[in-house]
């Protein structure tokens, strides 16, 4: 739809033609001598004109581009702008930052998705992705840590971003080892200046902190401070068998696969910081906790439009601008046309002299 901004401005139309009509003319220097021998010429030969010529010289082309570029200048003035149809923003919600653990204990096949062992990166990268897809209207970050940790998607609405280079994350790209006080640095530095209600962090990981220069307790610390909310995931099996010689039976045994899995230190982090901790055995637990955590922190849906415009004013501004400048042309015309013979004669003079 087109509106425009200021349309008084068409008010202005008529001011070029009550200045012609109400203001005095300007001053016109006399002619020091006169001849009105010429003058009675030039009136006699203007009379003589066939009529079709002196109906073609009434047409001054010169005027009628002035008009127009008036009426384009006014235009202009007005503001116009074209208005589209509203689109829905994405709803206010949280700056949520995701913190997965891809060291090298990620890899055990300890958990089953689809009735098959698969490792727990793939577990993870399954139910995260579908926690992401639900999570329209909140600002998400993604960082993936291991001996280091490593911001792999700043805050975005744009979750397809997230979910892929989620999906392409590989045990092993950020070391073998586990970097958790440093994931709860790195996620505490890109929300601390997030609007303070809601700075909220989902740490997952299966195991301890073995690496890293800041201890994960004093890290939780700074993120109390910063009043970021922790909520901590430990996954993986409590049980697992082992096969036995050749792959068979014969001495398999049973193992406990989480074995090196902080959880004292996972459940002081989320009791320090406001959150919880969730302990996820199998890949349905996983999925559950997700959930759960929708429930916990449900994004606040605030009904927010935006109605994208586009200025127009620039078009009958350079149009104008364009009809100005044939308008110069037009007038400059005639000289240089006398000019160009006098200039050519001139050299041919020159270079017979």
């Amino acid at each position: 739809m087109l509106e425009l901004i200021w349309p008084w401005a068409f008010l202005l139309l008529p001011l070029p033609l009550l200045a012609y009509f109400f203001l005095p003319p300007a001053a016109k220097e006399e002619a020091a001598l006169l001849a009105p021998f010429y003058q009675q010429l030039v009136a006699s030969s203007n009379a003589q004109l066939p009529m079709k010529n002196k109906v073609k010289n009434r047409f001054n082309p010169i005027l009628w581009l002035a008009v127009t570029t008036w009426i384009l200048i006014v235009t202009a003035t007005s503001q116009p702008r074209w208005v589209g149809e509203p689109v829905n923003l994405p709803t206010s919600g949280r700056d949520l930052m995701l913190a997965v653990d891809i060291s090298g204990s990620m890899k055990v096949e300890d958990l089953q998705l689809e009735n098959r062992p698969v490792s727990r990166l793939e577990v993870v990268k399954k139910v995260v992705a579908d926690f992401v897809e639900r999570r329209k209207g909140d600002r998400i970050g993604l960082i993936l840590f291991g001996t280091n940790a490593y911001l792999q998607v700043p805050l975005t609405f744009d979750r397809t971003t997230v979910k892929t280079l989620l999906e392409e994350a590989q045990i092993g790209f950020a070391g073998e080892q586990t970097a958790i006080g440093n994931a709860i640095g790195l996620a505490v530095k890109r929300l601390r200046n997030r609007p303070e209600n809601s700075r909220l962090l989902i740490l997952l990981t299966d195991g301890a902190n073995t690496a890293g220069e800041i201890e994960p307790l004093k890290a939780a610390e700074i993120a109390v401070r910063e009043s970021i909310k922790i909520h901590t995931v430990g996954v993986g099996a409590n049980e697992m068998i082992t096969p036995g010689l050749f792959g068979g039976s014969f001495g398999s045994r049973r193992i406990n696969p989480s074995a090196d899995l902080d959880e004292t230190t996972l459940k002081e982090i989320a009791g320090k910081t406001n959150g919880r901790y969730f302990r996820a055995h199998s890949t349905g637990q996983l999925e559950q906790i997700y959930a759960l955590l929708d429930q916990l922190e449900p994004i606040r849906q605030e009904d927010e439009l935006f109605t994208p415009k586009r200025s127009l004013y620039i078009w009958p501004l350079a149009l104008a601008l364009l009809l100005s400048m044939t308008i110069i042309a037009i007038r400059l015309y005639p000289a240089w046309h006398k000019r160009i013979p006098a200039l050519a004669k001139r050299e041919v003079a020159d270079a017979r002299g």
